[in-house]
């Protein structure tokens, strides 16, 4: 078969597609043949030479695709040769095949096409687990996501507007802006003309947000927590904005707050498996429903993957950039 490698980490350009060998589902797994696969910021990262794979997991970039069973190993139930899946990975999906342990498998959802659904897997399962299995945004909250035009942004917005929350985005410029008003948000910040703290401190009357979900990091973390309601939540999953950041403990204390941070890719299976059952139990039925989608800003092809990396790296889309075979 072929895929993406990475002989040697650097820019877009160390992206080559190049023939490897099969691989062969173990005991619990089952073979994919790829249609799509999601382009993930940890993919650029993993490029770079800055996010190696979990010991075990693919060499290859790719953390979500679409495609159909080709083959089951020792141990499988619940899923045939032939069915049409998306899936969340530890690496792998930028190749023509890929094993799955079967508890990260998802059909595709009712009225979804199979390129589209490569779209769902880590954003539902980031969301998901982090807005609500961990900070438990509820109905009437107001909840704040940064980068509201991204893969993870988009999906937030629409996953807590399903769930009653108020949304608060920021993003940079008119047209993620106007995009994000589009999937629901109800508070539209632009980061590179205006303070989210300030902004929102005069929208919800001096109260602030009761869930942040954070790409920035660093960068954000005094502001983050600023912004915070009494009982708020902060939820890191990004470090794009640096890793180390000051904490006032006292505001901490004062404001009965919590911080948590998650990756999403290192977690054992189990862990992962529970997640994606909690996703098809919660969002899948959203999906079906129409009341929850895909946003997708282009399909590639495959061995286009280093023009994608380029226009997930200048933040150049809105949603997600899909690789296809």
């Amino acid at each position: 078969m072929h895929a993406i490698t990475i002989p040697v980490p650097g820019g877009p350009e160390a992206l080559v597609w190049a023939e490897v060998p099969d691989p062969a589902p173990g005991e619990g797994e089952v073979l994919v043949e790829v249609v799509a696969a999601g382009v993930n910021r940890a993919d650029l990262l993993q490029r770079q030479g800055f996010y190696d794979p979990p010991p075990g997991a693919s060499p290859y970039p790719g953390l979500e695709v679409s495609g159909r069973i080709a083959a089951l190993g020792p141990g499988v139930n619940g899923w045939t040769v032939g069915d049409e899946v998306c899936a969340l990975l530890a690496g792998g999906g930028y190749a023509e095949k890929v094993c799955v342990p079967m508890g990260q498998l998802l059909p595709v959802p009712t009225g979804m096409d199979l390129v589209s659904a490569a779209a769902l897997p880590e954003v539902t399962a980031t969301v998901w687990s982090n807005v609500f299995m961990i900070a438990h945004l509820g109905p009437g909250e107001t909840f704040l996501v940064h980068g509201g035009g991204s893969g993870i942004g988009t999906m937030a917005v629409q996953l807590a507007k399903a769930v009653g929350a108020r949304v608060a985005v920021t993003a940079g410029g008119a047209e993620k802006l106007e995009r994000c008003r589009e999937l629901g948000a109800d508070i539209l910040i632009d980061y590179r003309e205006q303070d989210f703290v300030e902004e929102l401190r005069k929208l919800t009357g001096g109260i602030g947000v009761d869930v942040v979900l954070d790409i920035i990091g660093a960068k954000y973390l005094e502001r983050n927590l600023d912004v915070l309601a009494v009982n708020g939540r902060l939820a890191i999953i990004g470090l794009q904005g640096g890793r180390k950041g000051e904490l006032d403990l006292g505001k901490l204390l004062a404001k009965r707050a919590a911080i948590t941070a998650t990756s999403l890719r290192g977690r054992p299976l189990a862990e992962k498996a529970t997640i994606v059952a909690a996703v098809r139990e919660h969002v899948w039925p959203l999906i079906a429903g129409g009341r929850v989608g895909a946003v997708i800003d282009r399909t590639m092809p495959m061995t286009d993957a280093a023009a994608a990396h380029r226009v997930v790296e200048d933040s150049a889309h809105v949603g997600k950039v899909l690789l296809t075979l």
